[in-house]
């Protein structure tokens, strides 16, 4: 790839979008799953569990969510390293995600939003294919 090819790719407004939508969907995972240990954004991350879930995993509610914590920071970090794996991955925890609070109740504005961060990952799956390596593809 030459500079001249370089700069016109940095101008791909595709490009672009699959870059913002990697970094994104790579970091806050993984500071969302470091919280699960922190609990800096919020005091009590087991009131978004729905008891069908917390029943599945092993110990109390808090351990599960310190799973849910782990399961985070590895599908950012999939996002970073791997986006064609990591996206999809993201797109399918993010569907369990809507669901369990759907399950809880109450949190419909949660799931919502949700959803478009669902579709947002499903976007990012597409234009991981469409730029292999986070580069785009040769013409």
């Amino acid at each position: 790839m030459t500079a001249t090819d370089r700069a016109v790719s940095v101008k791909d407004p595709g490009y672009q979008a699959f870059w913002a939508l990697r970094l994104g969907f790579g970091i806050l995972p993984i500071l969302f799953g470091i919280d699960k240990f922190t609990t800096l954004l919020t005091a009590d991350w087991t009131r978004y569990l729905a008891d069908s879930f917390d029943t599945l995993a092993p110990g109390d509610a808090n351990t599960a969510m310190q799973i849910v914590g782990v399961i985070e920071i590895v599908a950012g970090i999939a996002v970073l390293l791997l986006p064609r794996l990591g996206a999809p991955l993201v797109a399918v925890w993010l569907g369990a995600i809507i669901v369990d609070l759907l399950m809880v109740g109450g949190y419909g504005d949660i799931a919502l939003r949700d959803f478009g961060l669902m579709a947002a990952a499903l976007v990012l799956t597409r234009l991981a294919w469409a730029y292999p390596n986070g580069l785009p593809a040769r013409s």
